[in-house]
């Protein structure tokens, strides 16, 4: 039986289990990456499971979620980043280099490798045939410490591509087509995996685009062949010493099957609130917009923004819109800039900002109320640009240029036509050689001596190993398609308090209800309720970490997202299912007793839980754990079950010497 290329790159780097499909396997990580919002949390984890350097071949700290560093405890942790990664081993990316995904794109991504990101939107790497997963800080940590990352082997859904794209038509909008298809959780548990003739004619960085938002369906990564086009882009780079082929076999045997047509693809947009929300442009053109966005880690390179000034050169946006370009790297910068173009920008009316990930978490240019924002980001989750009641769209370059010229929303094929604009289609450089790479600083360019660490840096909270009983009220009561930014948000004034954790805790779930952290904190111990979905979007660990902080035993949901399920688990928290008769008739404030031995259940291999509630009436909960998950559980944990076994490995050296 043929292979897919996911199945290739799991068998290449397998130390535990079998690659079959739901069967979990421990896999070797080759590199790792965590940005300033994840990387204090996961530098301080790494700090204490005692090791004295990183295990794997590259990790990389990236500043870039608060660039602007708009308060003192935002730049001590920068500095304390900048500390972690010379003493343990890892390059540094300084406030402004760029976004994570973007930098270590043109610098390390390569094909075949695994990378291990603190971040959701990890699997950009798949656009070169890199098996690229998102996950929680503490994954990070320990596998910079050499453990193996645990995984359920994904259903490989096979997406065929066939035809080429038509003139203003993008990889974004095959990304927004495959959304508008199915659904922000269609993907859960899947990796989409890229074949057919339609590959060929998308660039290595098309690709990343697509496999970037891929987030957005729901899916543990997506992944493209590394052929001929990947060759080129990583020759354009000066790193075609990186390039490997790789495929999948002609048998390929896949769990799905989705076939694209390329040529039939028109611009699409996303309308508020979720990124599945998807219509043609043409659908919603007219609707008056006051902001228009360029950039992020989905379309923030220098190829997705010339064809921005491209369509700005020598005219202007309209009065009553404001643009933005925000690079997602220094090197778009740098090239953008040496070339005239963002001169030319500049005199459309632009105003070109620092590469930063700022905007698309609600960290800097934040919509005015009752105001339409058009972006080329990834997410537009309700709230999440940091104005509560927001309407943000999501869509091309070319649509945003085509919005930002005529103040709403405007497919560019219309603008063509009226403007006489000439598509300006895809271009890539003959070379990215000869920017500047001054702000990496290498692991042999350390400039502390030692971890430095500010104030605001308190100790990582460790949690107690899982108790007997198990009670208390249920705390709250959410709807479906929570998301993490929903329990703890990345707005500034919440974000400065990263690794802080007894203050970050007191913004948990403010969002949904801001009495919960009082309340939670003085229940001494209790329940989270959700419908379906919980906990989909960022991969920040922080919405599992603190309410193992306020004492929360536990989630008792419809579903849940499959990063947040994990972060829950390494945080010792139960990820407990529900079914819809139980959600509907578990009110907030209720009581709720597990009424099994919690510890010895869970030891047991124990799937189902009985809960009682108000004393009144009992109901089931399932526990989808298979017995490493249900281990760190017992423990309280990943990090104090981790760091014990680095301890125990440690003891056996010295008694072997």
């Amino acid at each position: 039986m043929g292979r897919t290329l996911t199945e290739k790159i799991l068998e290449s780097h397998l130390v535990d289990g079998t690659v079959e499909t739901g069967e979990e396997v421990g896999i070797e990580v080759d590199q790792t990456i965590a940005h300033d919002l994840t990387g204090t949390m996961a530098w301080l984890q790494f700090e204490a499971l005692d090791l004295d350097e990183v295990q794997v071949e590259v990790a990389g700290q990236h500043c870039d979620h608060q660039t602007y560093q708009p308060d003192f405890k935002v730049s001590d942790d920068h500095r304390f980043l900048r500390s972690a990664a010379g003493t343990y081993g890892a390059y540094f990316a300084r406030p402004g280099t760029g976004i994570l995904h973007q930098v270590h794109k043109e610098n390390y991504t390569a094909p075949g490798k695994t990378l291990l990101g603190a971040d959701s939107h990890t699997p950009t790497a798949g656009g070169l045939g890199s098996l690229g997963i998102g996950t929680g800080g503490l994954d990070v940590a320990t596998a910079m410490g050499g453990a193996p990352f645990y995984i359920d082997v994904p259903e490989v859904v096979n997406v065929r591509l066939e035809g080429e794209l038509p003139e203003w038509s993008t990889a974004k909008d095959v990304i927004l087509e495959l959304l508008r298809r199915f659904s922000v959780k269609f993907g859960v548990d899947k990796v989409f995996e890229y074949t057919g003739p339609g590959v060929d004619s998308l660039s290595a960085h098309e690709r990343t685009v697509i496999t970037n938002m891929g987030t957005e369906l729901g899916a543990t990564t997506s992944i493209f062949p590394s052929d001929e086009r990947t060759e080129e882009f990583l020759e354009r780079l000066g790193r075609g010493e990186d390039y490997v082929e790789l495929s999948p076999d002609e048998d390929a045997e896949y769990d799905d099957e989705v076939v694209v047509d390329l040529s039939a693809i028109e611009p699409l947009i996303a309308a508020p609130s979720m990124p599945d929300n998807v219509v043609p442009v043409r659908e919603v053109a007219g609707e008056a917009v006051d902001q228009v966005l360029v950039g992020s880690c989905t379309n923030g390179a220098y190829e997705d923004i010339l064809p921005v000034a491209k369509m700005l050169d020598g005219r202007e946006t309209a009065k009553r819109t404001e643009t933005i370009v925000a690079p997602g790297s220094k090197q778009a910068s740098e090239m953008l800039a040496r070339n005239g173009y963002t001169a030319e920008m500049m005199a459309a009316g632009v105003n070109v900002s620092e590469a930063t990930c700022g905007a698309c978490i609600g960290a800097g240019h934040v919509p005015a109320s009752d105001s339409v924002s058009v972006r080329t980001f990834n997410r537009n989750f309700e709230g999440r640009s940091g104005m509560e009641e927001d309407a943000v769209y999501l869509c091309s370059p070319e649509v945003a240029a085509a919005t930002a010229l005529t103040g709403e929303i405007t497919d560019p094929r219309d603008l063509a036509d009226e403007l006489g604009i000439e598509a300006p289609g895809f271009e890539m450089p003959d070379s990215y050689i000869g920017t500047s790479e001054a702000d990496l600083i290498m692991p042999d360019e350390a400039v502390d001596d030692g971890l430095v660490k500010g104030p605001n840096i308190d100790e990582v909270p460790l949690k107690e190993p899982l108790g007997s009983d198990l009670s208390g009220p249920a705390l709250l009561k959410m709807h479906d398609n929570i998301t993490t930014d929903h329990i703890i948000p990345a707005t500034q004034e919440v974000s400065v308090y990263r690794s802080n954790v007894p203050k970050l805790s007191e913004f948990t779930l403010k969002r949904v209800d801001e009495t919960f952290a009082e309340r939670a904190a003085a229940a001494d111990g209790g329940f989270l309720v959700a419908g379906e979905n919980y906990g989909q979007g960022s991969s920040r660990e922080h919405a599992a970490l603190c309410p193992m902080y306020l004492g929360i035993h536990g989630v008792l949901a419809q579903s849940f997202a499959r990063i947040h399920k994990s972060n829950l688990i390494n945080f010792g928290l139960l990820p407990l299912t529900i079914d819809a008769e139980t959600y509907d008739r578990i009110d907030q404030g209720d009581e709720v007793e597990l009424v099994d031995d919690a510890a010895e259940a869970v030891r047991s291999g124990q799937e189902e839980f009985t809960v009682r509630i108000d004393g009144d009436w009992e109901a089931t909960a399932s526990l989808d754990a298979n017995e490493r998950e249900r281990e760190l559980l017992v423990s309280g944990g990943k990090l104090p079950h981790t760091r014990k076994q680095f301890a125990d490995v440690a003891d056996e050296d010295a008694s072997a010497d």
